[in-house]
C-alpha cells in the first residue's frame, strides 16, 4: 500500500460537549492522528455546528471555534443533539430503583429498570436520524475505510459501509454490560451485537472489554485487537494555592459519572469506614448521573452528609483545580473498559487506587488497586496513603513517571496498522472472487 488510506470516521460526542470518557478519547486520539499525518473526515452530531481550526471546516456557519489547529483531520457536523446519558433527574427512576448505585449487579429485581436510566425516550430515534444524515455525508466524500465509535454509531456505520462497500472497523469504549451490569437494554445490546459482527475488525480498549465481546457477544478472537488508550501531555493549569478555597482537610476524589457503573455505592461505603478512623477527611464527588440524587441520599443516611462535596459536572480548569486540591484519586468502577481519569490524576501529581475490575489496572502498575466489593481494603488503603507519607509521594512520583508510555501517538499508530491490514484484506478477497 503506497497511498495514504482515508478514514471516513464516525462518533457521538466530542470536546467541548462531552459526558464522559469517550470524547476525551476521540479527542486524544484525532489529535495524535492529526500530528501523524493521517488522513480522516469525522462525522459529529452536534447541538451547536462548530468550526475547527486549520485546514478542517464543517460544512455549517460554525457557533464556536474550535482550539485545536487539525490540519489532516477534517470535521462534517451534523445537527443533533444526540447524547446516552439523561441528566440526573429527568426520569422517575433516578431516585428510586434498587438498594444502593450497585444493586444491578448484585442482582436486585427492582433496579432492573435502571440499565434503561441511562438513556432518553428519544435516543433511538435520534441514532437513526443520525445515520440517515451520516449517509448522505458520506455520499459527498472519498474514503478507503470506516471507523465508528461505540453503539450509537454502529447503524450509521453499517448503513455507510453498506452504500459505499468500505471495510467497517468498529471501536468498543464501552459496552452495555459494562454500563448496566446484567440488567442490560436488549435494542442496545442487539445494536452492539450487530456492529461488531458486521465490522471487519473490532477494536477495544484494553483486554477486559476484548473479554466481555468474546463471551458476551460471540465474536470471534481473531477478529478483535486491543489498542490501550494514551493521555493527553499538554501541562495542566496549575492555580496558586491562594487561589483555591482553604484546606483543612486531607482530600479524597472521585471523578466520574455517578451511575451504577462508576461504583459510587462503594465509595462512599469506604468513605464511612475511612471516618471512623479519621476525621480530618473530607471527599468530593465531581460528576452527574442517574445516581446522583440517590448518592447525596446514601450519604445522608450513612451519617457523612457533612463530609461528602457532590460539584456536579465539571468542566476545563475546574477539572485542574479538583486534581490540584486532591490528596488522593479512587475509580472504585464496577466495570471499566480502560479509565482515562486515574493517567489524568497521574498527570496532575495524584496518586490513584483503582477498582481490578478496570482496563487500566491491566498495565498501570503504579497505583493501588482493590475490588470493587472490597470497601474495608479500600477504606484501608485510603487510610495508608493520606497517613502515610512516604507512600503518597512513591506512589506520585511513579505514576507520573509511568503516565509517559501511555501516547495517543502510539495508539493512533497502532490503529493505522489494523487499517493498513484490514483494507489489504477486503482488496484482496475482492480481488480473489
Amino acid at each position: 500500500m503506497n497511498r495514504a488510506l482515508r478514514t471516513f470516521m464516525l462518533g457521538w460526542e466530542f470536546p467541548p460537549y462531552i459526558s464522559g470518557g469517550l470524547g476525551t478519547a476521540c479527542y486524544g486520539l484525532t489529535k495524535a492522528m492529526d500530528r501523524l499525518g493521517m488522513q480522516v473526515v469525522f462525522a459529529l452530531p452536534m447541538a451547536e455546528p462548530m468550526r475547527f481550526g486549520g485546514g478542517a471546516g464543517g460544512r455549517q456557519k460554525a457557533a464556536c471555534e474550535h482550539p485545536y489547529p487539525f490540519r489532516t483531520v477534517e470535521f462534517r457536523t451534523i445537527a443533533s443533539a444526540l447524547r446516552p446519558y439523561v441528566p440526573a433527574g429527568q426520569f422517575a427512576g433516578s431516585r428510586q430503583g434498587g438498594k444502593g448505585p450497585g444493586a444491578a449487579h448484585a442482582g436486585s429485581r427492582r433496579s432492573a429498570h435502571i440499565s434503561s436510566a441511562h438513556y432518553g425516550s428519544d435516543l433511538f430515534a435520534a441514532v437513526e436520524q443520525y445515520a440517515q444524515k451520516a449517509v448522505e455525508i458520506a455520499r459527498h466524500e472519498s474514503f478507503d475505510i470506516l471507523h465508528a465509535h461505540d453503539w450509537m454509531t454502529f447503524p450509521a456505520a453499517m448503513a455507510v459501509a453498506g452504500a459505499s462497500g468500505a471495510p467497517l472497523v468498529v471501536q468498543v469504549h464501552s459496552t452495555e454490560f459494562d454500563r448496566s451490569g446484567e440488567h442490560v437494554n436488549q435494542q442496545v445490546y442487539d445494536i452492539e451485537r450487530a456492529g461488531m459482527h458486521a465490522a471487519d475488525k473490532v477494536i477495544t480498549v484494553s483486554h477486559y472489554t476484548r473479554n466481555i465481546i468474546l463471551h458476551r457477544y460471540g465474536v470471534p478472537g481473531e477478529k478483535v485487537e486491543v489498542v490501550y488508550n494514551g493521555v493527553e501531555y499538554d501541562q495542566p493549569a496549575a492555580f496558586p494555592v491562594e487561589t483555591l478555597p482553604v484546606k483543612t482537610d486531607k482530600i479524597v476524589l472521585f471523578l466520574g459519572r455517578i451511575t451504577m457503573q462508576k461504583g459510587p455505592e462503594y465509595f462512599l461505603r469506604a468513605a464511612s469506614r475511612v471516618l471512623e478512623k479519621m476525621d480530618n477527611v473530607k471527599f468530593i464527588m465531581a460528576g452527574s448521573g442517574d445516581l446522583l440524587y440517590q448518592s447525596v441520599e446514601m450519604a445522608a443516611e450513612l451519617g457523612i452528609g457533612h463530609k461528602v462535596l457532590f460539584t456536579r459536572f465539571l468542566r476545563g480548569t475546574d477539572v485542574d483545580k479538583a486534581y490540584q486540591m486532591a490528596d488522593l484519586y479512587v475509580m472504585p468502577s464496577v466495570s471499566e473498559p480502560f479509565g482515562i481519569a486515574p493517567l489524568e490524576a497521574l498527570r496532575h501529581n495524584v496518586p490513584v487506587l483503582i477498582s481490578k475490575q478496570s482496563g487500566i489496572s491491566e498495565i498501570l502498575h503504579s497505583a493501588l488497586k482493590v475490588d470493587f466489593w472490597d470497601i474495608d481494603q479500600m477504606a484501608d488503603k485510603i487510610i495508608a496513603v493520606l497517613q502515610r507519607p512516604p507512600l503518597h509521594q512513591a506512589l506520585r512520583d511513579n505514576g507520573a513517571s509511568e503516565t509517559s508510555k501511555f501516547r495517543w501517538e502510539d495508539s493512533a499508530a497502532r490503529i493505522y496498522d489494523i487499517y493498513e491490514t484490514t483494507f489489504n484484506a477486503a482488496q484482496a478477497a475482492v480481488s480473489g472472487r
